[in-house]
């Protein structure tokens, strides 16, 4: 998406994203849970729109605690449904729910959410997508592949001549590092 690096320095809410955070990896869980729960809720709408509303989302979903998320019932379904402050889709809720189970999962099969996405590494986008909707809900080739970028395990968040390319570099994301010893599991 390197239209981005054109578009979002300067600007208020996608300067900071893109600056900071767009392309970097990310090992925390909270965090990792973060990025999917926003990428499953741009779906449709802008990311301008989900930037807006982050904040609300980190408190309507409990700063992205994965126990607390996996363990909503129907009572926090319907408070999520009424929160104006987040977007109101009944199936991405639910796929949130699913999803922070899911995670639960990994931990057991894998020691977490980023074990497992490290063990998969490095997949091509095809391949991801077909693991992820295994897995996870809501999760469709654009979700997975700004998912990925997003969080380093795919090329492609910022052009080469993007000043903040050169951190992210810096950073060792997932999808610079490649070793003969990697074997992901099918």
């Amino acid at each position: 998406m390197s239209e981005y690096c054109n578009v979002a320095p300067g600007h208020p809410l996608h300067g900071p994203y893109h600056d900071t955070e767009y392309g970097f990896p990310i090992t925390s869980e909270a965090d990792l849970f973060e990025r999917l729960v926003l990428e499953i809720n741009q779906a449709g709408l802008s990311w301008l729109t989900v930037l807006k509303k982050r904040d609300a989302f980190r408190h309507a979903f409990d700063h992205f605690e994965v126990d607390r998320v996996a363990a909503y019932g129907d009572e926090e379904r319907a408070r999520l449904l009424n929160d104006a402050g987040i977007i109101r889709h009944r199936q991405k809720i639910d796929a949130v729910i699913h999803n922070a189970q899911v995670i639960q999962q990994l931990r057991v099969s894998h020691g977490g959410f980023e074990a497992w996405l490290s063990a998969h590494h490095p997949l091509p986008h095809a391949q991801w997508v077909k693991l992820f909707r295994r897995h996870f809900r809501f999760t469709g080739p654009e979700i997975v592949k700004e998912f990925l970028m997003s969080t380093g395990y795919l090329p492609g968040a910022h052009h080469d001549q993007c000043p903040v390319q050169q951190q992210v570099l810096a950073a060792s994301p997932a999808w610079t590092q490649t070793s003969s010893d990697t074997n992901p599991p099918g």
